[in-house]
């Protein structure tokens, strides 16, 4: 076969990975001018009074002089109008304390940031508004405790942010450090830490989110805990983490700020497992691999990957090229990635078929939602390649931009993944490379006998329909602003077998009907289920309704949307439902130890919501369950093991569904419910039949009645 000279084409050699001395990248403005914009800082406090107040707004004052963007100070409530926010990109909570604004105030708000706008909490911000559930999500937790102002050690966790880029790994600093009432990672993308053993009085444990960005209701939201002193505000490192997150949340610097769990780091500092084929090697500092000559290919070797997510963080110094390939069979020749396997292109100023975001020369990516999502050169960006079978969704910063199935037989999208070192003059980076392996999803050829569960979001083609980064949904966005007529189609779906469709919905609006089609967004109409107002835009439930005269192979779907009004309700995920498939489905009660109930305590829908066993009523929804595949859920969220213990006596909780191990009970012969990450069973504690009595995670011992489940 006559090979093909691309651009991207590796050479042929093998070299030794450079290892150089760890630097910090020096903090500094954004490396191209921002379109101006306008910046409205809020300083209101109706509880303790910061005194670093004045030196936050002067700084925040003096990066917007350097970097493009006008300030506005205010500690005057009736700023929050609708008609004066319209002038501003972002409004800075600027330690703020207390109840700030009233209600109309606080409507306005709501408004603004539905409106696509930006939000920015710093350090007591936290400490604002704790009956106002809106501000609550946005802000992404409230403030619980603190000890005295001390050292301590920051971990940048993802050093692919506008706000977290220039940090070093470990970021050792002098401030206030919060202690929050709840964990933000479930709703929110962390990007720092803290080390609670390099200072005393922490409360949250091995995991203490301190800095993190989220999109919420339209809107972008950036919180970092630090800034409780004059001399934060002096910090150059300080200073362009602010500026980063304001950047972020005026739409400047783009970033993935979905909630993510579950990853594997396959690099992050560590080179163990990868090689290199070809010519020129990576230098590797600062867990950071940066190309060097070229044409050649470093890849992970130690193993093969079917259907995955793979992110990582990449940047280019200028006009440069690169790529990452994936699905390719394990060779020192790098012609075997090329022939093989595919290309997803990083060079924005090549053609079509081969810029970045393409299937290099298979297919272009959405050039108009690439270039909405693409940082510039200077700047980190981030992809997720979402390989499920043979299909394959490329997601830059969070914004889907290619959907790519391989329908050649000689060529697979399953195999070795890897990172092209171009060529000399051709500068790539990347950082935080890792990896989530699926046990299955909608690729064009899933197994029938299973359900199939797919992100609403990660819809093919659509009409009417918006993406809205919401709190509690899996996958941390919807689709909403549905109105009548708008629909959301996705194709290549295989729909042998399927009988029935669940979907995750949330309405705080009239409700409205989801029509389920095939063919086209006016074909025949398969099912319906009916929506209703679940009690508010973030009050999840889930929904169903039989289908018939479903067609069978791949087939591309249309959600429909139907009803009366406008904003009638918002689509988290659905499910294909096949009779007999997915380890098992069912709606109703889990009996357990002496014919009682596993329900949630108090009917609570909060992450970490105790698991408990109970008298059993008929029709209550916290012991009302739906067996989907290997999850079993309630109150719109999964039974899961905490924080994917695997120690006897570990708690049993409700948490957001999000496809870990933590939340697989695989049921066994002898009415046990094995959990698939830890091995061990679900059990009653004490081996009690006391109502109220909790349940736990335990060694599986054949035989006790503790250990006994009837599923619906």
């Amino acid at each position: 076969m006559r090979r093909r000279l691309f651009r991207s084409i590796l050479g042929v050699a093998t070299t030794t990975l450079a290892v150089l001395a760890c630097t910090t990248v020096p903090a500094g403005p954004a490396s191209a001018a921002d379109a101006p914009y306008d910046v409205l800082i809020f300083s209101k406090t109706a509880g303790f009074r910061h005194d670093s107040i004045a030196a936050g707004t002067q700084a925040i004052r003096e990066l917007g002089a350097a970097n493009s963007f006008t300030v506005t100070a205010t500690e005057d409530a009736a700023a929050f109008s609708t008609a004066n926010l319209a002038q501003y990109e972002v409004v800075v909570f600027l330690n703020t304390t207390g109840d700030a604004l009233n209600a109309a105030q606080q409507t306005a708000f709501e408004s603004y940031i539905r409106s696509g706008k930006g939000y920015v909490g710093v350090h007591a911000a936290a400490d604002t508004e704790y009956d106002w559930p809106f501000y609550g999500n946005l802000v992404g937790a409230y403030f619980a405790s603190h000890p005295a102002i001390q050292q301590a050690n920051v971990k940048a966790v993802d050093r692919g942010h506008a706000a977290s880029a220039h940090l070093p790994q470990t970021w050792t600093r002098t401030d206030e450090w919060y202690n929050y009432r709840t964990n933000a990672r479930s709703t929110a993308r962390v990007l720092a830490t803290l080390d609670e053993s390099s200072y005393s009085g922490g409360g949250m444990g091995a995991d203490h989110p301190h800095a993190w960005c989220k999109t919420y209701e339209g809107g972008r939201s950036f919180y970092t805990g630090g800034g409780h002193t004059q001399a934060s505000y002096a910090e150059p490192a300080f200073r362009a983490h602010l500026l980063g997150g304001i950047r972020y949340s005026a739409g400047r610097s783009k970033a993935d700020c979905r909630p993510e769990s579950g990853y594997t780091s396959l690099y992050n500092g560590s080179t163990t497992g990868w090689s290199q084929a070809g010519p020129g090697n990576f230098t590797n500092t600062d867990a950071t691999l940066t190309s060097v000559g070229g044409m050649g290919l470093y890849w992970y070797s130690a193993k093969q990957f079917g259907s995955y997510s793979l992110k990582l963080d990449w940047r280019l110094a200028g006009d440069d090229n690169s790529g990452i390939f994936i699905g390719f069979p394990p060779s020192s020749d790098p012609w075997s990635a090329v022939d093989n396997g595919y290309e997803i292109q990083i060079d924005a100023t090549d053609a079509a078929d081969r810029t970045t975001g393409a299937v290099y020369t298979f297919k272009s990516a959405d050039i108009a939602a690439r270039d909405a999502a693409l940082n510039p050169p200077g700047e980190w960006n981030n992809y997720e390649l979402l390989v499920e079978g043979e299909r394959l969704r490329i997601y830059l910063n969070g914004v889907l931009i290619n959907d790519f199935t391989n329908t050649n037989p000689v060529r697979s999208l399953a195999g070795h993944i890897g990172i092209q070192n171009h060529g000399t003059g051709d500068d790539a980076s990347f950082r935080n490379i890792r990896i989530k392996e699926l046990g299955g999803g909608p690729g064009p050829d899933p197994d029938p006998g299973t359900n199939t569960t797919v992100q609403a979001e990660a819809f093919t083609s659509q009409s009417g329909i918006q993406v809205v980064g919401k709190a509690g949904a899996n996958g941390g966005s919807t689709i909403g602003y549905l109105d009548p007529g708008d629909w959301a189609a996705y194709n290549g779906q295989n729909l042998t077998g399927v009988t029935s469709l669940r979907a995750r919905v949330v309405s705080g609006g009239t409700g409205g009907t989801l029509q389920v089609r095939t063919g086209s967004a006016t074909g025949t109409v398969l099912g319906t289920l009916a929506v209703p107002n679940t009690g508010g835009w973030e009050s999840y439930a889930e929904v169903s309704g039989a289908l018939s005269g479903v067609p069978s192979g791949s087939q591309n779907l249309y959600l429909t949307v139907a009803g009366s009004g406008t904003g009638l309700y918002d689509v988290d995920e659905f499910t294909l439902v096949r009779s007999g498939g997915g380890g098992g489905s069912g709606t109703g009660p889990v009996v357990g130890l002496a014919g009682k109930c596993l329900e949630i305590d108090g009917g609570a829908t909060a992450d970490g919501s105790q698991a408990q066993i109970s008298t059993c009523v008929g029709g209550s929804a916290r012991q009302t369950w739906t067996r989907t595949g290997q999850t079993l859920r309630t109150l719109g969220k999964c039974l899961d093991v905490s924080g994917s213990g695997t120690t006897n006596g570990t708690k049993i909780q409700l948490w957001t569904c999000n496809g870990t191990g933590a939340q697989n009970w695989a049921p066994q012969s002898d009415g046990t419910l094995r959990n698939a990450s830890s091995s061990k069973c679900l059990d009653v504690l004490n081996s009690s039949s006391a109502d109220g009595q909790n349940v736990h995670l335990w060694d599986c011992v054949a035989g006790v009645a503790s250990q006994k489940w009837t599923l619906p």
